[in-house]
């Protein structure tokens, strides 16, 4: 790959790394612990992921248990997860908290899976957008440094680049909505 389109080539990647991580966070039927993953803890004053508290483990298909380190974080950890978007009310026997998450309902999986799909195409716009800034500024070289032919190789290159991590995001998109039909 051409130098001058590496830079743009590292930008789709994030864009996509950041759209995985954050279908990651998307619960699809099974507990998984990524869920917990934006949720912060107030820890002596200062917000501190679940995962730096406590440890985090999956029991169940359906349960997420958490141990905290310290016995008086369990309040804490329980009232981080009550006023999170989580939609899960944690319950707390004294040393560990358990989420028990029910089975999604058809109308949640449909309503989840165009949240996916909403998700799938800001990450598309992203990516589109930094295929638009690298022809800008392959633009700007035509004026000074490089041929007409080597701007338009550079371009085509650019867009294969951008079809490929389209491809991918469908891809990744196709993957999570399956996840979350499945029953």
């Amino acid at each position: 790959m051409d130098a001058r389109l590496q830079q743009y080539d590292d930008k789709m990647r994030k864009a996509y790394e950041y759209l995985e991580s954050d279908y990651g966070t998307i619960r699809a039927g099974r507990a998984n612990p990524h869920v917990l993953d934006k949720i912060r803890v107030n820890y002596y004053g200062t917000p501190t992921p679940i995962q730096q508290v406590g440890n985090v483990t999956v029991p169940e298909a359906r349960i997420i248990q958490i141990s905290p380190w310290e016995r008086n974080m369990l309040k804490e950890i329980e009232k981080a997860i009550q006023t999170s978007d989580l939609g899960i009310n944690p319950s707390n026997d004294g040393s560990v908290i358990r989420l028990v998450f029910p089975e999604l309902t058809e109308e949640r999986r449909k309503d989840l899976v165009k949240e996916v799909k909403k998700k799938a195409e800001e990450g598309k716009v992203a990516v589109r957008n930094i295929r638009r800034d690298g022809n800008d500024s392959l633009k700007k070289l035509a004026k000074t440094e490089i041929s007409e032919d080597e701007i338009k190789q550079l371009e085509d290159s650019l867009q294969k680049l951008t079809d490929k991590y389209i491809k991918d995001i469908d891809a990744l998109m196709e993957v999570k909505s399956k996840e979350i039909m499945t029953v």
